[in-house]
């Protein structure tokens, strides 16, 4: 009999993305489980797991404010009876549903869906990208059967019983990038005889980053470097016009890219934020990188993340509040020093876990055989 997986979370990138791996990679081992999603409304995952090929349920939901304006009072006021609303609906979800087993990977969904889950008897097991937790995996970590988790140290958040180390999930497709693949260059439009750029501040874009590559556009056609600029949605929506065209044989800049695996195979030079599945993905496409930590991430686990890797010459990482100064002329010098960039991309492989997907597939096949 199919077995069916009720999967959790979203939010951003670093959420959604390693939920599709996991998704996919049952997919791939069960070519018959069945599967629901439960996102949280006017989120990126209601449009992503669609697009890859998955059904989803949406709640309303959100989380704490921390704006302390009216508004913002009377959001965190309201917040208990939106919370208790969306566990109704998730509990009516997973009754139509009656899923083998529910997986939580972060993200305001997650919440409501299994605690909703586990009220009605079906195992939970978590997946948590970050060395420092986010509350929602934190606040179902007691009742979880199995905590996935990719750093060291979480015993401090986690009952240590519950947690396999499994590092995070990566894409399929990424794992097999075809490296400066021709048709790669033909979407968009660029040269393989350029050196290549991408800046990617998450899923969402990141304003610092967009600052910067929006001033000094020029100094990539000077240099004859084409740049790759994936802006967030929010950021595009807003854009210049004539920033836009500013578009030319050096310069693409895009909301969102889909095919990161085309982005990554053209990539000399990645430009990112230090989100944990952002460093994951960078670890398996080994390219020289320039780490721009988002300040104001939980616990400041960004930065942490960032320093581990340029503590071993792995990437090179500068402040949020330097980057409008330092960026670019650091990356300009990088992209003319070839030798640091064999040696930063030669020390980025041991971070590489190309297996974390079996070691998370394992721990789900367990937990649901126990069931």
């Amino acid at each position: 009999m199919a077995r069916k997986y009720l999967i959790s979370g979203g939010g951003t990138g670093g959420h959604i993305f390693p939920a599709l791996a996991i998704a996919n990679k049952i997919r791939k081992e069960e070519p018959d489980a069945q599967f629901l999603f439960i996102g949280a409304d006017n989120k990126m995952e209601m449009q992503r797991v669609p697009e890859a090929g998955y059904p989803i349920e949406g709640l309303t939901i959100y989380g704490i404010s921390r704006d302390f304006s009216w508004a913002g009072i009377k959001k965190n006021l309201k917040l208990p009876f939106v919370l208790s609303r969306a566990m109704r609906k998730a509990k009516s979800i997973i009754r139509d549903f009656q899923p083998d087993i529910a997986i939580g990977v972060g993200g305001f969904a997650s919440g409501p869906a299994l605690k909703a889950a586990d009220r009605l008897g079906i195992p939970t097991l978590l997946q948590e990208q970050n060395s420092y937790p986010g509350i929602t995996n934190k606040m179902l970590a007691p009742k979880a059967k199995r905590i996935c988790v990719a750093y060291d140290g979480l015993e401090k958040y986690f009952p240590a019983e519950k947690i396999v180390k499994t590092g995070n999930p990566i894409r399929a497709e990424i794992l097999n990038i075809q490296r400066k693949n021709p048709d790669a260059y033909k979407f968009f439009n660029f040269s393989p005889e350029r050196k290549t750029v991408l800046v990617v501040g998450g899923s969402l874009g990141a304003l610092t980053l967009n600052k910067t590559m929006a001033a000094h556009l020029d100094d990539f056609r000077k240099a004859d470097i084409q740049l790759l600029w994936q802006t967030g949605e929010q950021f595009f929506r807003d854009i210049d016009s004539k920033l836009l065209a500013e578009q030319d044989d050096h310069i693409r800049i895009v909301p969102f890219i889909k095919n990161m695996n085309d982005a990554y195979s053209m990539a000399d030079i990645i430009v990112s934020r230090a989100g944990a599945l952002a460093l994951a993905e960078l670890a398996i496409v080994d390219v020289p990188t320039i780490l721009v930590p988002f300040p104001y991430a939980a616990e400041d686990h960004q930065t942490y993340n960032a320093r581990a890797l340029s503590d071993k010459d792995a990437a090179i990482l500068i402040a949020d509040k330097d980057a409008q100064t330092q960026l670019i002329p650091q990356l300009m010098e990088l992209a003319q020093d070839e030798a640091r960039c064999a040696r930063m991309s030669e020390n980025l492989k041991p971070f590489a876990q190309p297996t974390a997907i079996d070691a998370i597939y394992k721990e789900i096949k367990e937990v649901v055989q126990k069931a």
